[in-house]
């Protein structure tokens, strides 16, 4: 349920087309549709043959007679090779006007055995030179009648022979892009799909630098780059999730501190535990009655430790953990809670086959009783908390629910509920607790908040305005309902109305950093991108932790018009604003991808751009969601096969400036 940008999906547009304008990323602006009338030896794939042998002349006839035998022999040798050569190519050629494709084949493969033998027995640094061209192109004409015939792998090999010679080599590559994709190896089918956009936006790099459409068309269109993407993402993604899912829950990382404060202070019990927790004791007093209490029990038989004493424990430890909480010490206070939770396990049991039904519930009522229904509670409810933020989505769900199960009528605990269902997208039972709540309570403001947040996901902005209207109404000083409120009149693009709400939500806290933030997207939304920087300079000044307005920053600074002669805009500075953005919150997961795209157009040679699928490596670690996964798998593939398609290319750069 964290809060996002409201201009963060049209900038990512925006950042990726300077990507392009710059030269490095594969996706062209100038996208034609091919032309329909090309030649048909092009669509056949068949290469004409050139002879290699010299026609006589009236300068030939009178050629010097001072060269010896045996270069005289050579030269017969070779001109007896090549005319046999020419005689084999034709007889192919007509073998496959005949479609009698793996016959031609085998005239091709005849003639390259020809040159196989000559070249064994001529060191003639000429010759050789002219039978390489014979060998590409008869190879890659073999190669398309294998194609023809339905010979995949045989089609590939001889492929990867002639690129071997050729990296630029139109036709082997097409092929093999064509091939690779019919067998659904859309990985390798991506690597060249961009080797052949890299090799035509090097033959018009002079063009491109002007910002001019090329005479010729894309060999390949940015759908087919699109498409061979999302095809690859399945299988990247498995990966992917695969090694999350090898992480132990203790090993998940927590979310930044800001966005765990922003996410406490949006359900109605803050206050209220905060000022527990303040008045609770400091930690370092209740970590004295923790060590005193693990004094008295050394020497005494665990069968003989009572309830009292391990509900004891649990109350000492989920009360330092909420005191943690309060001094902002999530790490240490989801330890406690973790302790204080276990702790109960170990007596109660955690209904595993080997605890009856019976005996559990019978020691659970024993325990609930030595801790107090209310500690009891609060214990879980924090628990279910901590799972919620390590995206333990089930371990939560436990949680909250045997919580509601104890205090039916808590709003609260349903809205958590609710919570973990958005997150695990689904939606339809996120609707049916936020009923429940406002059934309850229908002026719950944390249960109309989120569902105001679940509708516009759903993109019922309409049912989202009432909702925080109803809230703002009822609790006027709710800083975040007025905020998502001017959210939603911006996605109205009621600029007007959103400036309104935004005054008086800086009339409820002139010092808050979100109000900045929003502000600021305010005047990004209008195109005023001076304003729109200084108010994130405000936001960050307000609160350092706050990661948002430094992205914001950076996708100001990269739409901000360059001055003074400059042709490109300030990557630097915007490179530096997601760079601590992600310092702050390395699980902003939208700062991974627009820093990826900066730093691969400021690449200066290939070792760099790879360090940019480092950074998506990093980010990756850090996805909660599929929309996360998907969106840095897809960046992290099209730069990887940049990469490579670039080294296929002996190219030394991505960068075409």
């Amino acid at each position: 349920m964290k809060s996002s940008s409201g201009s963060s999906q049209q900038t990512y547009l925006i950042i990726g087309a300077l990507a392009i304008a710059a030269g490095i990323a594969v996706y062209l602006s100038f996208q034609k549709k091919r032309s329909d009338d090309k030649p048909s030896s092009s669509n056949s794939g068949i290469t004409p043959t050139k002879s290699n042998v010299n026609r006589p002349s009236a300068a030939s006839s009178s050629t010097s007679k001072s060269s010896t035998t045996a270069a005289s022999s050579h030269s017969d040798d070779d001109k007896n090779l090549h005319r046999q050569i020419e005689e084999i190519d034709r007889e192919g050629k007509a073998l496959y006007k005949d479609k009698r494709y793996t016959e031609a084949a085998s005239c091709f493969t005849k003639a390259l055995d020809l040159i196989d033998a000559s070249a064994a027995s001529n060191s003639n640094s000429n010759s050789s030179n002219s039978l390489t061209r014979q060998i590409i192109t008869l190879t890659n004409n073999r190669s398309a009648m294998y194609e023809k015939a339905s010979l995949p792998d045989l089609a590939l090999s001889d492929c990867e022979v002639v690129l071997s010679h050729d990296p630029s080599h139109i036709k082997a590559r097409s092929r093999k892009l064509r091939i690779l994709e019919s067998l659904q190896r859309y990985p390798e089918a991506l690597i060249e799909v961009c080797a052949l956009q890299l090799k035509y936006m090097a033959d018009n790099r002079d063009k491109l630098r002007l910002g001019l459409p090329p005479s010729q068309p894309a060999p390949v269109s940015q759908g087919k780059i699109e498409e061979l993407v999302v095809a690859s993402l399945p299988e990247e993604m498995e990966r992917v999730m695969k090694l999350q899912s090898e992480k132990k829950r203790d090993e998940v990382s927590l979310p930044s501190t800001y966005t765990i404060v922003q996410l406490l202070k949006s359900f109605s019990g803050y206050n209220k535990w905060m000022g527990e927790a303040a008045k609770g004791g400091m930690v370092d007093v209740l970590t004295l009655k923790l060590e005193e209490m693990e004094k008295n029990a050394v020497g005494v038989d665990g069968a003989a430790i009572d309830v009292e004493r391990i509900a004891q424990k649990s109350i000492l430890l989920y009360q330092r953990g909420r005191r943690y909480a309060f001094e902002k010490k999530f790490e240490n206070a989801v330890s406690d809670f973790d302790g204080a939770y276990n702790n109960l396990v170990s007596h109660v049991g955690d209904g595993s086959s080997t605890t009856s039904a019976e005996n559990l519930g019978d020691k659970k009522k024993e325990m609930i009783k030595a801790m107090g229904t209310n500690e009891y509670c609060r214990l879980l409810e924090w628990e279910g908390m901590c799972r919620h933020l390590r995206y333990d989505l089930k371990g939560a769900l436990e949680c909250y629910q045997e919580c509601s199960e104890l205090e039916p009528e808590n709003t609260e605990l349903l809205v958590k509920q609710a919570g973990v269902k958005m997150d695990g997208t689904n939606h339809a039972d996120a609707e049916k607790l936020f009923a429940k709540a406002l059934e309850l309570n229908p002026n719950a403001p944390d249960a109309l908040l989120h569902r105001a947040n679940l509708r516009m996901i759903q993109q019922r902005v309409a049912d989202a305005e009432s909702d925080l209207q109803t809230c703002v109404r009822l609790y006027p000083n709710n800083l975040l309902a007025r905020l998502r409120l001017a959210t939603v009149f911006m996605a109205k693009e009621d600029m007007s109305g959103a400036k309104r709400v935004l005054d008086e939500a800086a009339e409820c806290d002139p010092d808050s950093s979100e109000v900045h933030c929003y502000r600021g997207e305010l005047h990004f939304a209008q195109g005023e991108f001076d304003e729109a920087k200084s108010e994130f300079e405000k936001a960050m000044k307000c609160d350092n932790t706050n990661p948002t307005p430094y992205v914001n920053s950076a996708l100001a600074v990269m739409n901000t018009p360059p001055t003074s002669g400059a042709m490109m805009p300030d990557f630097p500075e915007a490179i530096s604003l997601l760079e601590k953005a992600i310092d702050i919150d390395p699980m902003f997961h939208s700062a991974y991808v627009q820093l990826g795209q900066m730093k691969l157009a400021m690449a200066t040679d290939l070792t760099k751009a790879r360090e940019v699928v480092e950074l998506y490596d990093r980010g990756l670690e850090y996805c909660r969601t599929p929309e996360e996964l998907k969106d840095i798998c897809s960046m992290r593939m099209l730069t990887l096969a940049q990469v490579d398609a670039a080294h296929a290319l002996n190219m030394e750069s991505l960068n075409m400036q």
